[in-house]
């Protein structure tokens, strides 16, 4: 595809709006009117956009945002389980196997980097595409919550999984088991997301740290990314296989031969310290 920011030809349709600018795709869940609640037709078309957007030149890295006042207020209850009751269990587990893999599965390892950009309500299933994306960045007044134990059930699917794997164990157990709702501040100092900005700053706050990213090797990024989920849960010694064999395969596959760029620029032409910026990525 064209690496111009003309709109362009997208799959999807109306629940997902998509807007290009200077190699961000801004990607934003449109239910304003139910918050952003996920049903099933906006899993399907954020999936159908997130397979477009990892092969089209004007999307370096993808940014996930809500419509209105909300990122998303989780699951829609009436559209995934009273709608879906009378179905077949492989037509009911149809859908919810694709919506998992809309909003976790597909992210989690995506090609490019993501940032989820928490502009508002953000509840239950909303945690699964927040924590799946590799940066996430809050108002400060947005508010958070796992309200399902107020109404009788648990935060299901992965939702629980998905908070205990970036928030410490006491934080999980207190907001699980009672409810609560906290803020952007609060989501930031447990490691939720990982910083919050008055919501006035927000979008220029996420603009300025995906163009941060797209100084960045392309091919290191993802592989980068990628590394630092797969070894979290390996033992040492597999980790250090993995990271060298990693490490092997970017220096085959990447087309900037940014190892060599670096390397040169940094040791022979002494023209850029590593630890103060990128390498110039256009020589």
């Amino acid at each position: 595809m064209s690496g111009s920011d003309e709109p362009g030809r997208l799959p999807g349709g109306n629940t997902v709006l998509v807007e290009f600018s200077g190699g961000i795709a801004w990607v934003t869940m449109n239910r304003p009117d139910k918050r952003n609640a996920i049903n099933p037709v906006l899993s399907f078309e954020m999936l159908e956009v997130f397979e477009a957007l990892e092969t089209d030149d004007r999307c370096g890295v993808l940014v996930l945002t809500g419509a209105g006042d909300a990122y998303s207020a989780g699951m829609d209850l009436r559209e995934y389980f009273r709608a879906t009751d009378k179905l077949s269990y492989d037509e009911r587990l149809k859908i919810m196997r694709k919506s998992a893999m809309a909003q976790w599965k597909r992210l989690q390892f995506y090609g490019k980097p993501t940032i989820a950009m928490v502009n508002g309500w953000c509840f239950g299933g909303a945690f699964n595409s927040l924590v799946a994306c590799d940066l996430a960045v809050a108002a400060e007044d947005a508010t958070f919550g796992l309200s399902e134990i107020n109404w009788g059930i648990i935060p299901a699917g992965t939702v629980t999984k998905a908070v205990a794997s970036v928030m410490g164990q006491r934080d999980t157990m207190y907001y699980v088991m009672t409810g609560e709702t906290f803020d952007g501040r609060k989501a930031a100092s447990m490691g939720l997301v990982n910083e919050a900005v008055p919501r006035a700053q927000l979008r220029s706050r996420v603009d300025k740290l995906a163009r941060t990213l797209l100084e960045k090797n392309p091919m290191a990024l993802r592989i980068a990314k990628h590394a630092a989920r797969r070894v979290r849960n390996m033992p040492w010694e597999d980790a250090e296989d993995y990271l060298f064999a990693k490490l092997d395969q970017l220096r085959f596959l990447d087309p900037e031969k940014g190892r060599e760029k670096g390397m040169t620029q940094f040791l022979d032409e002494k023209s850029y310290r590593p630890g103060l910026a990128a390498y110039r990525r256009d020589d």
